[in-house]
């Protein structure tokens, strides 16, 4: 009987590969690729961001992180106040998190707002200078400015580091 219930199974699988079924769920793809920053593209994109802050007279930190919001590169200005490093980890992994720009997210989660609670999360940096960086329409990276006077002074060092690596990350 066993025997007789073994043979109709596989009688019934063949049949059905022959005739063209789906193959099992657990033929179905088990990974994903995807783009990240290399560490050589990070370290441009923070070296520009730098420079960009330094000529306009700012001590700042740049951070740039993968697309997880793990660092990649940390550069910080010698004159750069302590709390700045971990500042702009957290604004470029905040932008990568929320695949939004904190300007954005620091309007978007005012007090008040419905999503105001975002700003209570650990780690989470709601004021302006984590970019996201994309290439070919994917988040692939993030990078954050701490230390000028303004979100809006970190925001146009972060988009200088951005610009110097856009051209070459699109076109790989």
């Amino acid at each position: 009987m066993r025997m007789l219930a073994i043979r109709s199974a596989l009688m019934t699988t063949v049949a059905a590969i022959a005739m063209g079924a789906p193959a099992p769920a657990a033929a179905a793809k088990m990974l994903d690729t995807f783009m990240s920053l290399t560490t050589a593209a990070a370290l441009q994109a923070a070296q520009a961001a730098l420079a960009r802050c330094q000529k306009d007279g700012y001590t700042v930190a740049v951070a740039v992180v993968d697309r997880g919001g793990q660092p990649l590169v940390m550069l910080r200005d010698p004159l750069a106040g302590a709390h700045t490093p971990p500042t702009a980890i957290n604004k470029a992994a905040t932008a990568v998190s929320f695949r939004t720009d904190t300007s954005e997210l620091a309007a978007n989660t005012q007090t008040g707002k419905p999503s105001s609670g975002v700003r209570q999360l650990p780690g989470v940096v709601a004021v302006g200078g984590g970019i996201m960086i994309q290439a070919k329409g994917s988040v692939v990276g993030g990078i954050g400015v701490s230390g000028s006077p303004g979100g809006d002074s970190d925001d146009a060092c972060a988009k200088a580091g951005v610009a110097a690596i856009d051209d070459a990350i699109e076109l790989e």
